[in-house]
């Protein structure tokens, strides 16, 4: 009830906004619940702009939206006027898109009402800054390139298979390289065009790899602390800061394994407490970087260290070894996530055999000589 009458007093119209490709849907209540409007708006900066000339005192109104392509920048244009901005969470929000009369009208409406009666039944989220986001658009970039590359080996492989031929077990970088005088003559009018294709990829990941490092040195000096931990390199420490973006978002380390979904869904009721999958929520290029490394770390090239240490007892543990590997890489890729914010936080060293020392009770007795 608090919450409710707090939020009523202080915006006098609450704006449920649902975003398409080409519209936004909108629902308008006054601070009593009523309907003031229901309509449509073209998604254009003109349109945008002309909607928040409708009120003079900006902060009065408190505008919902669910995360989207477009929310982003929409949040930054609003809270730049001056508006209340909140951004729900829509694996959250389960009487938007878990209902059975589902219309973009109907969604603006619930949203509106959900931001007036409790706006922490949005679960809202916060977006990082324009800069972040340009930033980490070169880290996607990248990624994009990387993954059609990988595809595109894939093919090759699997159409020389198909004619008996098995390539040789390379680097991808190399790919194009190696494999060039194993490729049979009467099939080069249909390898060569994609070996081209993997080799300009190549090159332009290379590029980018040179950018991302340049711009971590000059604007994220943090990253070179991440990367002194095993199995850490430029890109996974780049897309741990921009994702993250502050220490401080996090009281304590062990949050952000939550935060990037590495910990297991919970379904509990009564006597039943189900095992579930990790939760997948966050962002899935830093979750899938985090994997990656700790794929290094536990493998013939990572060095001994605490995290491999502690991967390699959960991997000595009875059961099925296929899923003991997966459970055992999850738990890696947590507990290195949360190693790195405490190392960002701290700003100090990295010791790989790092333990956090235990903080003696007050009134403890010291110990006797």
């Amino acid at each position: 009830m608090n919450t409710v009458m707090s939020t009523a007093k202080k915006h006098k119209h609450f704006v449920g906004m649902d975003v398409s490709d080409r519209k936004l849907h909108l629902c308008i209540l006054d601070e009593s619940g009523d309907i003031v409007s229901e309509s449509s708006i073209s998604n254009d900066l003109e349109s945008i702009q002309e909607l928040s000339t409708l009120w003079t005192i900006p902060k009065d109104v408190l505008i919902a939206m669910e995360t989207g392509t477009y929310s982003p920048w929409l949040s930054h244009f609003f809270k730049a006027k001056g508006f209340d901005v909140l951004v729900g969470n829509p694996r959250r929000i389960r009487a938007i898109w878990q209902s059975d009369h589902k219309t973009d009208r109907r969604d603006a409406h619930l949203l509106a009402r959900i931001a007036r009666f409790n706006r922490s039944l949005l679960y809202p989220v916060t977006h990082r800054s324009l800069e972040a986001h340009k930033d980490l658009a070169v880290l996607k970039a990248r990624d994009l390139l990387v993954k059609g590359r990988t595809r595109l080996i894939g093919s090759i492989r699997g159409m020389l298979k198909s004619f008996g031929i098995r390539l040789p077990d390379c680097d991808a970088a190399a790919f194009h390289r190696i494999v060039k005088d194993d490729i049979p003559n009467d099939m080069r009018i249909s390898i060569n065009p994609i070996l081209k294709s993997i080799e300009k990829m190549t090159e332009q990941i290379k590029r980018l790899e040179k950018s991302l490092k340049k711009l971590a040195e000059k604007k994220y000096p943090e990253t070179i602390k991440l990367q002194q931990i095993n199995g850490v390199g430029p890109i996974t420490a780049m897309a741990f800061v921009l994702t993250i973006e502050s220490p401080d978002r996090f009281l304590k380390s062990r949050d952000v394994g939550p935060f990037l979904g590495l910990v297991p869904k919970k379904d509990s009721s009564g006597n039943l407490d189900k095992e579930l999958s990790i939760s997948k929520a966050g962002n899935k290029l830093l979750r899938r970087l985090l994997v990656g490394a700790s794929h290094y770390i536990l493998g013939p090239f990572g060095t001994d260290c605490d995290l491999k240490q502690f991967g390699e007892k959960l991997l000595k543990r009875g059961g099925a070894p296929k899923v003991v590997k997966r459970k055992t890489v999850v738990a890696v890729s947590r507990k290195l996530a949360v190693k790195m914010h405490a190392v960002w936080k701290s700003d100090g060293d990295y010791n790989p055999f790092m333990e956090k020392p235990r903080q003696k009770k007050k009134n403890q007795k010291p110990e006797a000589a």
